[in-house]
């Protein structure tokens, strides 16, 4: 007897994840026995070289062998919040340890926004190419997210025009990147006082800052919005994942700088849904606290290395027919385009087709953005230079394969 399906959700069944997404058909070739070289994932700890460093793990097994494994405060462990705030005073806004709240992940802190600020009709203006939840998450709450762009041929940079272009009563959260996720670009001291100019014009707007690869800007550019902003509200969003390179601790935090005293309801809002989801991990905070008291010296080779294994992906990149790059300023991702005819049209096909017929792993840009990053894929750098060269070798004999 055939029986129907239980329905799902529209909510849930449009959703997609190009990062993980394009991980199914990688998990079968593996099953089969093929070792796949994978460019795909931001995770630093599954690629050689960059471990989570010893002082922040010894700090996350001590909490476990103390007992610290129970129920934290919702918003995150006091001295935490302490130890963040003060950290992001060093960047050169005035946070308390009350503006801080302790999240699983930006991913979490994202939500939490989210859940906090929009309504049906709303909008969430994020840049595009994007991060993917920016696209996902806000349908949820009966808003939409709304694409400004940026420019493919001047280094990602905004395209302000644009952006007054589709600034409305309607749009509620105002969405900056920086470094940016997947194209590496960073944003400077210039580009936000303009994005804070063009926010000051909607009082019901607040920026989100998404810095959560603030500690790999390798230009010397990039700065804290809230430390610019003296009026405008701005959500800041960070976390242990990226520049402590623990990304499966899943510990984020969002912050709320309200220089005119204009966020109390949304604050309220943003404490009941975090007391709701009771806490993030107890001992992972611990861990993380570890890495903000203790001294960051070791943070320069980790990012010497990332800055070479760049510039090795720079070179080769643009040593292949088909293939143009510019280099990243920030992050540990390029936005590579595709200029062979054969594939600038269909970018998702020259992904999958190079995962089985080469066994390399890259992301689609059209995931990032159907529009926006069409005609380009991402890759991510943090693999060692015996990788990155086989996999370009890989990718140049595609090319020349699908040309002959």
């Amino acid at each position: 007897m055939v029986r129907e399906q239980v329905p799902v959700s529209s909510r849930a069944a449009s959703i997609e994840y190009a990062i993980r997404d394009v991980v199914v058909p990688a998990t079968k070739l593996e099953s089969e026995g093929h070792k796949i070289l994978k460019l795909n994932i931001g995770d630093p700890i599954a690629y050689p070289g960059l471990p989570t460093p010893k002082h922040m793990v010894d700090a996350y097994v001590k909490a476990l062998r103390d007992g610290n494994n129970g129920y934290s405060p919702s918003y995150g462990l006091p001295e935490l919040r302490a130890a963040i705030a003060q950290d992001e005073r060093r960047k050169g806004w005035p946070a308390s340890q009350d503006d801080i709240y302790v999240c699983h992940g930006v991913t979490e802190a994202l939500q939490i926004i989210f859940a906090a600020t929009l309504e049906q009709g709303d909008i969430v203006l994020a840049p595009g190419p994007h991060y993917p939840p920016y696209m996902a998450y806000p349908q949820m709450f009966g808003a939409q997210t709304l694409e400004y762009k940026l420019k493919p041929d001047n280094g990602w940079n905004l395209d302000f025009d644009d952006i007054e272009s589709k600034m409305s009563e309607d749009v509620k959260l105002l969405v900056l990147i920086n470094p940016n996720n997947p194209c590496g670009a960073v944003v400077g001291k210039d580009e936000i006082f303009r994005l804070l100019s063009i926010a000051r014009k909607w009082p019901n707007c607040v920026i989100i800052a998404d810095e959560i690869y603030d500690g790999l800007d390798f230009t010397g550019e990039q700065r804290s919005v809230a430390s610019l902003s003296p009026d405008v509200p701005v959500f800041v969003l960070n976390g242990v994942s990226k520049v402590y390179y623990a990304p499966g601790w899943r510990i984020g935090y969002l912050g709320i700088h309200d220089p005119k005293g204009r966020m109390k309801l949304v604050r309220d809002g943003i404490e009941r849904l975090l007391r709701s989801r009771l806490c993030a991990s107890t001992p992972a905070q611990l861990g993380y606290l570890a890495g903000l008291d203790s001294d960051r010296t070791w943070m320069k080779s980790y990012s010497d290395k990332i800055v070479q294994q760049r510039d090795l992906c720079v070179s080769r990149i643009n040593d292949i027919e088909g293939l143009e790059v510019q280099s990243s300023g920030g992050a540990f991702y390029m936005f590579v385009k595709l200029t062979d005819p054969k594939w600038q049209d269909n970018d998702k096909e020259f992904v999958l087709q190079l995962l089985h017929e080469e066994h390399v792993l890259v992301v689609h840009g059209s995931g990032f953005s159907p529009e926006l990053g069409a005609g380009h894929f991402r890759i991510v750098y943090l693999p060692n230079t015996e990788i990155l060269n086989e996999a370009f070798n890989r990718i140049d004999r595609f090319l020349t394969r699908h040309r002959t």
